[in-house]
């Protein structure tokens, strides 16, 4: 097995992120000391039941103090405060990264409390599920996903390949881009998805001539697959939404345009543009499919994924 990457990986918040890498990192060897701090005193005993961690601590300043790589896994909404908390005790020389869903705004929170000397690499694992907390977590969640590292003027290059080297490690491809285009692009490929489904499940959810026992009932029929984006983590959303505004609300915007061109399609009884519409996106779910970015086993992989 080769050696630790790093001495020391501070995991700052042990959600279904942080515990996957907590879990990743111990089979891969990829740190000498694991050191988790999350402010719940509950969820911080879960990990250390789980074993997920060398040492636990609820004040993440004790648990960054040494780190060589410190992983920020909270909600972008508190990215800021994070970083003003732990900056006294971040040493020189170490990788201070994130793995939050939004750029721009956790760079704009967390930049002003980096000390001189601690490699602010700003990064976004794109992998996750609808599960939270540090039950969920599991060590392959990020194979075959992509990591996108979103560097300043600054980064130093030698901290980025070895931040690099760490997430290869864990499974991911890497890329970079610039923090707005980054914000841009989630926003139509994870936010506005996340946001449709939360809207047709509530939408479902308060029309009183479709009672919950027939919504649960029928949900094979396709509402199924939107209640799973709908059952992710409402703090973490609910902070994307605040902190990706212009983006999410240019993405719904051009959403709203194209919806209201099908509903035209559909009142009107125009068969062809409604063809085309539906053959332009079955090829790109065939294009997602050849990018390994998901299955074409039958009912999306469920049953396989049922039996293990």
């Amino acid at each position: 097995m080769p050696s630790p990457l790093f001495e020391k990986i501070a995991l700052v918040g042990i959600g279904l992120i942080g515990s996957s890498l907590a879990r990743v990192i111990r089979r891969e060897n990829l740190a000498g000391h694991i050191a988790i701090s999350t402010r719940s005193a509950a969820t911080l005993a879960r990990a250390e039941e789980l074993g997920l961690g060398d040492s636990y601590s609820t004040d993440a300043r004790d648990a960054v103090r040494d780190a060589d790589l410190v992983i920020v896994s909270v909600p972008v909404g508190s990215s800021g405060a994070v970083a003003e908390d732990i900056a006294p005790s971040l040493r020189k020389g170490c990788i201070l990264t994130d793995v939050g869903s939004t750029k721009a705004s956790v760079i704009a929170q967390m930049q002003p409390f980096v000390p001189e000397g601690v490699h602010f690499i700003p990064g976004h694992p794109l992998a996750g599920t609808e599960k939270s907390g540090p039950d969920a977590g599991f060590a392959d969640l990020f194979t075959n996903r992509w990591c996108i590292f979103t560097p300043l003027p600054d980064t130093d290059a030698e901290a980025l390949e070895k931040l690099s080297e760490f997430w290869r490690r864990c499974g991911s491809n890497i890329d970079t881009m610039d923090a707005t285009h980054h914000d841009m692009t989630l926003a139509i490929v994870s936010h506005l998805p996340h946001i449709i489904a939360y809207n047709i499940v509530g939408t479902a959810d308060d029309l009183e001539t479709v009672t919950k026992s027939e919504v649960i009932k029928y949900s094979a029929s396709g509402f199924r697959d939107f209640t799973r984006l709908a059952a992710s983590d409402p703090t973490m959303w609910r902070d994307v939404c605040l902190h990706n505004k212009d983006a999410i609300l240019e993405m719904l915007s051009r959403f709203s345009e194209d919806l209201a061109s099908l509903q035209r399609a559909i009142r009107w009884g125009d068969g062809d543009k409604l063809f085309d519409i539906f053959t332009r996106t079955r090829a790109i779910r065939r294009s997602i499919v050849e990018a390994g970015q998901d299955t074409d086993a039958p009912d999306f992989g469920r049953q396989a994924a049922e039996r293990k």
